[in-house]
């Protein structure tokens, strides 16, 4: 799992999130980040952040590219 670390998310990165309502089954959300809403360095479970659209969940992956 990567996004777990503060310093390797930033605003304009494409990144796949999973939204709240989507940690059970684990479905992937894709989108570019607006904005960083954790505020400590790391976290297990993903570093949150807000889409440009909008969405807010936590990090799962940085899309390469």
């Amino acid at each position: 799992m990567q996004g777990q670390n503060r310093k390797d998310i930033y605003p304009g990165l494409e990144v796949g999130i999973i939204l709240k309502k989507d940690q059970r089954n684990g479905t992937v959300t894709y989108g570019v980040v607006e904005k960083l809403l954790t505020s400590s360095l790391y976290h297990s479970r993903g570093i949150k952040v807000r889409l440009e659209d909008g969405q807010v969940g936590r990090v799962c992956e940085i899309v390469e590219v």
